[in-house]
């Protein structure tokens, strides 16, 4: 299947060089999940990442000894996952499928070897990638303070 038109419609890889399309839709394949559906647990190896193309994912983490919670919830234009870019490549969150979702799925190994071989898609991608960090990390944090609050833990 070609997965070039809908590799290079997502927001996510907005203004990048054809040729890179053409790469990462070499590596893609497209994937579905059900409300409730695990697509990836923490401490899993990680090996691609997501692009949403519909539905909506809660990312999960666990928190002291209160279990789990939602951090963020993505919907569609979003991508997801970004572990498949730094040793050890596991996963550090778990993402669940909070209704029916459809992804396009890009194989770690076939980055790797094609981000190894064209630095400036690399780059590309890390950049991209690392502003995508920035926004969740920040975004955490604030889950974390609140519940700490909401629990009366000092900080």
């Amino acid at each position: 299947m070609d997965l070039r038109a809908p590799v290079g419609a997502h927001p996510f890889l907005a203004e990048m060089e054809p040729h890179h399309l053409d790469l990462l839709a070499g590596c893609a394949s497209i994937k579905q999940f059900e409300g409730g559906e695990m697509i990836f647990r923490a401490g899993q190896p990680a090996n691609g990442f997501y692009l949403i193309e519909n539905g909506a994912v809660a990312i999960e983490g666990s928190v002291f000894e209160h279990g789990t919670i939602t951090t963020d919830t993505l919907a569609a234009g979003e991508p997801l996952g970004w572990s498949w870019m730094f040793p050890p490549y596991v996963w550090h969150f778990s993402a669940r499928a909070t209704e029916p979702t459809t992804v396009l799925f890009f194989d770690a190994e076939r980055l790797h070897k094609y981000c190894n071989e064209d630095l400036t898609l690399g780059h590309q991608l890390f950049r991209r990638m690392s502003q995508v960090m920035v926004r969740r990390l920040q975004k955490s944090r604030s889950k974390i303070i609140e519940l700490s609050r909401s629990l009366n833990v000092p900080n």
